[in-house]
């Protein structure tokens, strides 16, 4: 997908503001059974078409509205991803706004996840 200067403008802002890890980690951490939430911040079609197994969705345009009713331990682990990186980055910005301090931002999102072979749920 082809993005406008000014979204990415936006998201490099944001990406700054939190800590990032990648795939392998997120998977291995699943296969620990390690205790964090796995959010999915992409659109509902997007995540209707497939996501993360143990993934909750909350979409980018709802999840600063509903997250604390779904998480209201701000020192939780959260791991958010959408299809790339830009969306969960600037979602975890805004959760650390809100007070969330354990926000990580899945590099590659879905998009690495599914080019490496791992495990999706699908409809």
């Amino acid at each position: 997908m082809q993005h406008s200067k000014e979204f990415l403008a936006i998201a490099e802002k944001a990406s700054e503001q939190v800590n990032h890890t990648d795939i392998e980690t997120v998977k291995r951490w699943q296969q620990e059974q390690r205790d964090f939430f796995l959010i999915d911040v992409r659109e509902d079609h997007e995540w209707a078409n497939g996501h993360l197994p143990d993934a909750i969705h909350l979409s980018k345009g709802i999840i600063e509205r509903d997250i604390v009713a779904r998480v209201i331990d701000f020192d939780h682990i959260l791991v958010l991803y959408c299809g790339g990186g830009f969306r969960s980055s600037m979602a975890g910005d805004n959760l650390q706004k809100m007070g969330y301090r354990n926000v990580i931002s899945l590099d590659g999102g879905y998009s690495a996840w599914k080019k490496a072979g791992y495990e999706l749920i699908s409809p």
